[in-house]
Order: structure tokens, then C-alpha cells, then sequence
């Protein structure tokens, strides 16, 4: 019996499965958001509604929050932070689901890696909640556009300064230098068992976090639901993660973030 023969086998059929179940969760995520995320229109109409400045309220679009609302709302977050950062874990996923089928020839060897999956997305489901709660507290306080964008211009240049430095912090490079080498990630932090496979995912998704959320919060600035900054940072965040300089990208990311903020500030003539 060949071994080397078999395992390479289960290798490459273990990551067609599990690169299979990644492109369809994310193509539902996708398809979610692109219907609307129960926001009441399509993602393109509300992408339309960008320039639009004036307060929902004084369109006649008022929104009541309720717990129901509030929970439509953290499901668009969570459904939006899957599409646009799962793309970027997908070489993590992976590689922990080679390692998966060379500890477990046989058996249920699928299942730590959705596990690890899970844990991951739970991270974001967290940082979710904080979205929604901003989202609630800014809408109550007549601060976003019917696009969901930030009415006032001080707020826009003071989320594009405070995003703009994060990105030049110790923190944002010590996050995204763990996103960027998974195989060291794995080695350093390996635990066995499905409870392993869940802390890890944890894990991984909490330096995801560490790296990413400043930029996810941009979407106040151009619109929750405008697909070009949806697109754009979901871009922006796999670049930074799998370019060879991807951590300089990122800098000069904040520096254009910075910038930006500044000439918000400037008086107009």
C-alpha cells in the first residue's frame, strides 16, 4: 500500500472540500449583503443613495430601533464582516486543514477545521455587536445619511485620522504580522481537540480583529452598505495580508488616511 501516495491524496481532496465550503460561505454572504441584509432595498440602490447628505429623518426614511431591528442590523455587520475578511483567512483555514488530515488519516477529519472556522467568524460576531450598537447610537442621534454615512464632516475627518494613525501603530503591524504567517501562528499556538481547534479560531480571528477593525469602521465614512467601500476595504484587507509588502501598503494606507482627515479639516475657501 502506498502511504505517502494516500495521504497526499486526502491532502488535496481535504482542501478542495474545505476550500469548496469557503467560496460557498462566502458567496451566501455575498449574496446576503447584494439582496439588501433585510435593510428594507438592495445594497446597489442604498450604494446610489451615497450622495446623498441630508439625515434620514428629513427624507422621511426613519428608521425605529427595536430588538428586532437591532438584531436585522448586527446580522448585516456579521454577515458583511464574513464576506469581506473570511477571503483574507482563507490561507489559515487551509492550512490548518492540512495539518487536520496529516494528524487524522481517518475519521471526522472535517470537523475541527469548521470548527476553527467558527471560532474565527465568532471573533467578528463580537466586534459586530459593537457595530450595531454604534450603528443604533449614531442613528438616534440623527448622525448617519439614508446611505448610512456620517452626516457631519468633523466626525468623517476625525474617524479618517484616528483610522489613519491606528494604522501606523505597534499594535496594527504585531496583529497583521500574525495574519500574514499562519504557519507560525499555528506552530505557536497549537492546541489539539475540537476545544483546541475552537480557541484557535478564536484567536486568529482576535489578531484579525486587532489588525482590521479601525478600517471596518470606515464603512461610517463611506456608507455601511455602499458596495465600493465594501469591495474596496475587502481588497485593502487581503492585500495587506498576502502581498510580500503588504505591511507597507498598509502604511501608506494610513498616511492617505491621515491626509484625508486633515483636508476634511481644512476651511473651505
Amino acid at each position: 500500500m502506498d502511504l505517502d501516495g494516500t495521504v497526499k491524496k486526502l491532502l488535496r481532496r481535504d482542501q478542495w472540500v474545505a476550500a469548496a465550503l469557503l467560496v460557498a460561505v462566502i458567496a451566501a454572504s455575498w449574496a446576503y449583503l447584494l439582496a439588501g441584509a433585510g435593510m428594507g432595498m438592495s445594497a446597489l440602490d442604498m450604494t446610489r443613495m451615497n450622495g446623498t447628505t441630508a439625515p434620514m429623518g428629513d427624507m422621511g426614511l426613519i428608521v425605529t430601533w427595536s430588538a428586532g431591528y437591532a438584531l436585522v442590523s448586527f446580522v448585516m455587520w456579521w454577515s458583511m464582516m464574513i464576506a469581506m475578511m473570511l477571503p483574507s483567512a482563507a490561507p489559515m483555514i487551509l492550512l490548518f486543514a492540512v495539518i487536520q488530515t496529516r494528524q487524522h488519516r481517518a475519521g471526522n477529519r472535517h470537523v475541527p477545521t469548521t470548527i476553527f472556522t467558527l471560532g474565527y467568524m465568532l471573533a467578528w460576531a463580537g466586534f459586530s455587536l459593537g457595530a450595531t450598537a454604534m450603528h443604533w447610537t449614531l442613528a438616534r442621534a440623527g448622525l448617519l445619511t439614508p446611505a448610512m454615512a456620517l452626516t457631519g464632516q468633523w466626525l468623517g475627518a476625525g474617524l479618517l485620522l484616528a483610522a489613519g494613525f491606528y494604522q501606523l501603530t505597534p499594535i496594527k503591524r504585531t496583529c497583521l504580522r500574525h495574519c500574514r504567517l499562519p504557519a507560525m501562528y499555528l506552530a505557536s499556538h497549537w492546541r489539539p481537540g475540537k476545544r483546541g481547534a475552537l480557541i484557535m479560531g478564536l484567536g486568529h480571528g482576535a489578531y484579525c480583529l486587532g489588525c482590521c477593525w479601525f478600517l471596518m469602521l470606515l464603512l461610517f465614512f463611506g456608507g455601511v452598505m455602499n458596495l465600493y467601500w465594501i469591495a474596496g476595504l475587502a481588497l485593502l484587507v487581503l492585500l495587506e495580508k498576502t502581498l510580500p509588502l503588504g505591511h507597507w501598503l498598509g502604511y501608506g494606507v494610513g498616511l492617505l488616511l491621515i491626509a484625508g482627515g486633515v483636508w476634511l479639516l481644512l476651511p473651505v475657501p
